[in-house]
């Protein structure tokens, strides 16, 4: 019987999921100027002809690359996007959704900066999965009785994520084994739970504060 040589079974979606992980890979490793498609291309083991027909340009393919880092990161963080809409501010855990957070940045640093810095330099953020539904979970919150008046949910939003991207980095993070990459998470998480539910500041000792947040609260 004549052996007959089988063409492998070709499957895009797998395909581009390959080359997305290459190029998150070297985000993370080299930042955006690391990016080119024919360096993609080799890290994924396919030809650059595969790579363009995915991505017919560089800036395409970091446009996908951050969106396919913000679909794992929702994912991580809140969970299936299908069945989001079930989801009420009100019933929402905060300490596991922060740990979760937390979590997701320790193990990610380096491409959860680039990805937020290519969010917040973007002309309209809320077209990001995950930035849409951060920043609208503190909006929606701050509209709920659990809130203290006159939140601003795009700058809590802001600095919520760069704390939680940048503190990996002053914490020598890459160089931590797991057991201190998880008490580092604890750190954050701790610290970031402590100011949002009590703060830094004693407002009787800070009476002229205190009188100039009234203020800017009324005028909001």
């Amino acid at each position: 019987m004549e052996a007959r040589t089988r063409r492998r079974v070709r499957d895009p979606a797998a395909t581009r999921e390959t080359i997305l992980d290459a190029a998150c890979n070297l985000l993370a490793k080299d930042g955006l100027e690391g990016v080119s498609l024919s360096a993609v291309a080799h890290l994924a083991s396919v030809n650059r002809g595969t790579a363009y027909q995915h991505f017919e340009t560089r800036e395409k393919l970091i446009e996908a690359t951050i969106e396919w880092v913000s679909d794992k990161m929702f994912r991580a963080v809140f969970g299936d996007p299908a069945t989001l809409g079930e989801r009420r501010v009100e019933e929402v855990d905060v300490s596991a959704l922060t740990d979760r957070l937390s979590e997701f940045a320790m193990e990610n640093p380096e491409i959860g900066r680039v990805w937020l810095q290519q969010v917040l330099a973007s002309p309209d953020p809320s077209q990001d999965a995950f930035w849409r539904e951060y920043c609208g979970s503190l909006r929606r919150f701050a509209s709920t009785s659990l809130a203290v008046p006159g939140i601003d949910a795009e700058v809590m939003s802001v600095i919520n994520l760069a704390g939680v991207f940048f503190w990996p980095v002053f914490a020598r993070a890459h160089a931590a084994d797991e057991g201190e990459r998880s008490e580092l998470t604890r750190r954050y998480t701790h610290e970031i739970l402590r100011l949002s539910m009590y703060g830094t500041m004693s407002a009787k000792a800070f009476p002229d504060v205190a009188e100039r947040l009234s203020k800017d609260f009324a005028k909001d």
